[in-house]
């Protein structure tokens, strides 16, 4: 097997996995600690900190799978790991999903602007591991 090069793509998103994992860890300890300096950061987004306190404690746990999630993709697709894409594929699809209900159930069309991002992101992904798999059918990015 030839060594193959990661494509800049796929390095772009393990950084935005990355990111994403680096701010649900953020959330999380806001949600631990109450009243800490950090609550200033809730002012750049006061709907997700009522929707956090509604659910409570759950909450916390959220962040933790969601942030545990983002990471793994990130590592998954930097390695790369036959496991990478497909974790990755898996929570922009539920994003998307979450954004669509969002839109439809709540009405907050804010939440649109996600739907061609998220898609151009998982047409992306598909079509790298269409090519890789061409190219080379033993390479991890299966």
């Amino acid at each position: 097997m030839t060594a193959q090069r990661t494509p800049a793509g796929i390095k772009l998103l393990s950084v935005f996995f990355g990111f994403g994992a680096a701010m649900c860890s953020l959330t999380t300890v806001m949600l631990l600690f109450p009243g800490s300096a950090l609550d200033s950061l809730w002012k750049l987004n006061p709907d997700a900190h009522a929707a956090f306190q509604s659910l409570g404690k759950l909450s916390i746990l959220l962040m933790l799978i969601i942030g545990a999630a983002c990471a793994l993709a990130s590592i998954g697709l930097t390695k790369p790991a036959r496991w990478g894409i497909p974790l990755a594929l898996g929570i922009l699809i539920v994003n998307l999903i979450g954004d669509s209900l969002n839109a439809l159930l709540r009405h907050d069309w804010r939440t649109l602007i996600g739907l061609p991002m998220g898609g151009a992101m998982i047409a992306y992904l598909l079509s790298v591991r269409r090519r890789v798999l061409n190219q080379d059918p033993e390479n991890k990015y299966e």
